[in-house]
Parts: C-alpha cells; structure tokens; sequence
C-alpha cells in the first residue's frame, strides 16, 4: 500500500497540471485512502482497487491506467473525461496479505498467507443499506460516488485460481468481443461459467449481467452478491458499473464450452468433495477453537472461517442433482461451469485450512496439534489445483494488462448513449510492500 501511495505521489509530482492525489478518507486502522485523479473533463471515471484483500492487482492496474490516461489525450481532453482511481479500497486488508504478496508466488505460499475478512467486514456490501454503512472505509467510498456521480464505474477484482470475466450493471455491446481479443493476446482463459454468476443472465462469453439487490439470508448474500453494494449505490447518477476479474492462475479448462460427458456424475463427485472437506475442517476447527486466544487477531480471522462453513452445505445441496431446490434448478451446464464449480468448492476448502494454519501459528504453541494436518491439507489440495487442473502461474504484468485492456473497452463502450428501452428509457439494469507491479 505504501508503495502504491509513493508511486501515485510520483506521478501526480511529476504531472501537476494533470494528475492530483488527494486522500478521500482512512480505515479502520487509520491507513489513508489515496484517489488519484488525472484529466480535468467534466465526465468522472472512478476505479475502485483492492475491494477484496486477497485481490492485488488492482492496485497496479490502477497506476497503468493513470500513466495510459497520461498519455492518451484521448483517454482525457478527448472524452471530456477525468479519471479518479482510488489506489486501494481495503488496506489493512491488503497488509495481512505481505505473507505471500513478496514472493515466490506459488499456491501453497499464497493460501497459507491469504487473509480475506468475513464478508461483514467487506467494503463493497451494504446488507443493511448505505444509510446503514458501518466500515469507514465503505463511508468513504459512498461520499465519493455521491461526489463525482460517475458516468461509469469500475471494480477491480482479481480471482486467485481460474480465469478472467466480467460482471456488468448494464449491457456494453461488444465488451465480449474485445476482452476474447485481449484474453487471446495475452494468454488469459476467459471464465465461461464462472460459479458466482451461475443464475445470472449472461450478456456474452465470460460477460454477466448482475441482478438487481435483494433481502436475502447471509449465506445467499455471499455466494451471490443478493444484497445491497456500492456497485449500485451510484445508478441513481445513471452510472453504469464493470466488475473486472483477472486471474492469477490460469486454468485452460474454465473457458471449454462443450457439453459434459456426464453432468449429474461430475456434480455429485464436486459436491461429495465440498461436504467431506467441510467436515474434516469443521472437526479441526473444534478442536482449534477452544484452544485459541479470546484476541481481536484470532477473532478477525476467524470470521471468514465460520462464514466459509457457514455456506458450504448450502452449496453442496445446490450442486448436487439428488438435493438441488426443485424450484431453482441448475441452468444447462458446460464443461467450463462443472470446472468453476470444481475450484470454487476446493478454493473454499483450501482458505479455510490456510485461515486456520495462521490461526495455529498465531499461538503460543499448536492448540489441539493440528499443524501437521493443516500443512497436509493445504499441500494435498494445491497439488489438485496444480495437477488436476493445470492451474498456472499468470505473470503479473501479463494481468495488468489484461485487466486494464478491458476496463479501457468498457470505458470506451460506456461513453456511448444506451440503448434505449420499448418505453425509450435507457436500460440501467433490472437484474506494507505491494511489489506485484515490478514483476
């Protein structure tokens, strides 16, 4: 995060008619929030970065995008346009994620440092509303979009194992079209199915449209992104939002769209996986529990844990054909889908344990002696990300690249007048050290 901060600060010195740095607000943790802002057009563009803590690469897509609107007089004076980058959403967050942030980037290094807060503690959501909004940090963000009404809005998310897509708030004809060219470019899979858009409309390969927000339970809230967040808290300004996930691994087979050998078969096999992993995690969690410090510090990581628990059985009742709710069925399901569903149930399983292994040697001694089982589980279910499929490393300029090709699309695409509706309304939709960007 600091190293962001002093890059932005560089820039903004070295381009002082052009690009400002100002802070917008702090965390928790009283760790400012930087925002960025190059061009003076009467248009606004705000890109959110580091909304997940997991998720780094924002952050260096953010600074790509500042040096492209530098630049391109296109990008500012020539779309009347100015560009607002708010450097890192979730600071704090991204700070306990120096563990594997430094280097060598491999599986078991990155799950055994990952930290992610439960999803209460994520500054996107809003289940209770935005008057409601607890975190400072979503405050922040709310104040901004009020502020600068953006024309459009873009999210950058980074997705540890899979491929990349994007979730839109309303239609950017042709968006597919350009992120399948720059995916081809730069050897990024295009996510063909991926698990939290599995009931979503698609608009085109690897392009969804989100749903509306809806009252639902926690766990649909976060499997399903079915609550209030800050991606459409601006829409009442007419800003159209763009969710952009680029992947870190890269696994070939979540952009097969051919039809399953045997669906029914392959769901069954990911959901008897996600209830067996589930226990074994649920037992060393008892075990753990009563043996860990009453701290803010256990406390903090042990809210992801109970929330990942808390909605694996919910998933593997919804995967599974023998359980699945009657009145919500699976839509048609391609190899792709069955792949996403495969990591997504595995990617659950293998936080948690690495959620838990920080948790154990957090303590003074291995509560229960469950290290070796953790460090067991972590290596066993890496190994299935690396062998069974085929999951592989994505250098970080390569994600960069990607990920700020497509937001330049859909900035592009959403400067255009919508497409009108039958009533002629426009469709706003119904439905500490941060090296990565040297590499």
């Amino acid at each position: 995060m600091d190293e962001l901060a002093a890059h932005a600060a560089a820039l903004a010195a070295r381009h002082p008619r052009d690009a400002r740095l100002r802070r917008v607000g702090v965390s928790r943790a009283g760790t400012p929030l930087w925002l960025l802002s190059v061009g003076r057009g009467t248009r606004q563009v705000l890109v959110v970065a580091g909304p997940h803590a997991n998720e780094p690469v924002g952050g260096a897509t953010a600074l790509r995008l500042a040096e492209r609107a530098l630049a391109d007089p296109r990008l500012t004076e020539g779309a009347d346009a100015t560009w607002n980058l708010l450097l890192c959403l979730d600071p704090d967050g991204l700070r306990r994620n120096e563990g594997w942030l430094t280097g060598p980037y491999s599986l078991g290094r990155h799950f055994r440092h990952f930290f992610r807060p439960g999803f209460l503690e994520q500054p996107e959501w809003l289940p209770d509303g935005a008057a409601a909004a607890a975190l400072p940090e979503t405050r922040a963000l709310l104040r901004l979009q009020d502020e600068l009404k953006p024309f459009f809005q873009c999210s950058l998310h980074g997705v540890d194992v899979g491929g990349g897509f994007v979730e839109l708030t309303r239609d950017l004809p042709g968006l597919d079209r350009r992120m399948a060219y720059a995916a081809a470019r730069l050897g990024i899979p295009r996510e063909l199915g991926a698990y939290d858009t599995l009931y979503w409309p698609v608009l085109g390969p690897a392009v969804y449209r989100i749903p509306p927000p809806r009252r639902r339970d926690l766990a649909a809230a976060i499997t399903e992104a079915a609550v209030e967040s800050t991606w459409y808290h601006p829409h009442r300004h007419g800003t159209v939002t763009a969710v952009v996930e680029a992947p870190m691994w890269g696994v070939a087979a979540v952009e097969d769209g051919s039809p399953p050998a045997d669906r029914d078969a392959a769901l069954r096999a990911v959901s008897g996986a996600l209830r067996h992993d589930t226990r074994v995690l649920e037992d060393l969690l008892a075990r753990v529990r009563p043996r860990l410090p009453a701290t803010p510090e256990a406390d903090r990581l042990l809210a992801p844990v109970d929330d990942y628990l808390l909605v694996c059985p919910g998933l593997a009742d919804a995967w599974d054909p023998g359980t699945a709710d009657p009145g919500r069925p699976l839509p048609p399901l391609s190899t792709a889908h069955l792949t996403a569903l495969r990591i997504a149930g595995r990617r659950i399983a293998v936080r948690t344990a690495g959620l838990l292994h920080q948790l154990v040697t957090g303590a003074e001694h291995d509560p229960a002696g469950a290290l070796p089982e953790l460090d067991a589980l972590i290596d066993r279910w890496c190994a299935a990300f690396r062998d069974d499929c085929q999951a592989r490393w994505i250098p970080v300029a390569r994600q960069v690249e990607y990920q700020a090709r497509v937001v330049l699309a859909a900035f592009e695409l959403a400067g255009r007048p919508p497409r009108p509706t039958r009533s002629g309304e426009p469709d706003w939709g119904t439905q500490a050290a941060v090296p990565m960007h040297r590499e």
